[in-house]
């Protein structure tokens, strides 16, 4: 099949540069950066990130729209999105780097990191009692395909791993817990928690004081530490100041915010219980990212059914 008859694709993308993913997507098909109209005929596919709201909600002949990145809150704040199947991004590229991530901020605050630091800048030799990782109980709430990644990687290091989803799984090698009964045990089991829930109505700022206070903190930690890798409107962030100060959170590392980029004067980038990166932990990489999406029009167009495909009710 050649280039032109397979099927056009609109890349509607706000907030940064579009162009390595126009030039792969190209190779493949021909890509517009705006309809032919309000009501282009000639589109198929979108591949966006924030689309302009309204972008999509009069072209008669999209079959499918994929989300570059692996949350799709941003395409569903569009009030004018069309019936069609919603594709959430699942390459193993992104699930290692928000892995990676999770590791990585897990040890730090595991092997006390945040006082070292500390100690460098005074020039202060001591060393801390240091606990075993298995003492250590690491809750994810949110059990996806990055959960279960991170959670994989958790277990490989010897942390004890917990897990939190709307619905009941069954994961070997991880505590499960499920729905609003099971989530105060959950927290009340953990140490560390690391957030990777979808942003959704029922998760939106599900990250309170309330959650917060109820988790565990008679652990080797000397305190319960907070992960957001997520999405920023989970997370109150004045709630979890508040828990800082008075001592319900020993440290957070946190990677998404309520509003981004964060701005100057919030209190948290000065924070010293925090540690801030600018929505980093798992950035979608054009070069893994472009080739899961065509191998799906492609097969779609043969007849099979499109994957990873978003429950509109759930919201992911």
């Amino acid at each position: 099949m050649s280039t032109k008859a397979k099927g056009k694709i609109l890349l509607s993308i706000t907030g940064f540069n579009p162009q390595r993913w126009y030039e792969l997507l190209s190779a493949e098909r021909e890509v517009v950066l705006e309809p032919d109209g309000a009501a282009d005929p000639s589109i198929d596919y979108a591949v966006v990130w924030k689309q302009k709201p309204g972008t999509l909600a009069k072209l008669p002949n999209l079959k499918a729209i994929f989300s570059i990145g692996a949350g799709v809150d941003h395409v569903f704040a569009d009030p004018g999105l069309p019936d069609v199947p919603i594709v959430r991004v699942v390459a193993d590229n992104l699930s290692q780097h928000m892995s990676e991530y999770v590791l990585w901020r897990v040890l730090d605050h595991h092997r006390q990191g945040q006082l070292y630091r500390a100690q460098q800048t005074k020039k202060a030799w001591h060393e801390p009692p240091q606990r075993p990782a298995e003492d250590i109980s690491v809750g994810i709430m949110g059990m996806g395909n990055l959960g279960r990644a991170a959670a994989d990687v958790l277990k490989a290091v010897g942390f004890r791993i917990n897990g939190w989803s709307r619905r009941p799984q069954e994961l070997a090698g991880i505590n499960t817990f499920a729905g609003d009964a099971g989530l105060v045990p959950f927290l009340n089991a953990t140490d560390i928690l690391v957030v990777l829930l979808p942003l959704t109505d029922t998760t939106k700022g599900i990250i309170n004081y309330g959650l917060l206070k109820e988790l565990r903190r008679r652990n080797g930690l000397g305190g319960a530490v907070l992960i957001n890798a997520g999405r920023g409107k989970l997370q109150r962030d004045a709630d979890i100041l508040r828990a800082l100060d008075d001592g319900t959170l020993k440290e957070a590392s946190l990677d998404v915010f309520e509003v981004e980029p964060l701005p100057k004067t919030s209190p948290l980038w000065n924070h010293p219980k925090v540690f801030v990166t600018p929505h980093a932990a798992a950035t979608s990489d054009p070069a893994h990212l472009v080739a899961p999406m065509l191998s799906q029009m492609e097969a779609f167009e043969r007849g099979a059914a499109l994957e990873n495909v978003v429950d509109r009710n759930a919201g992911y």
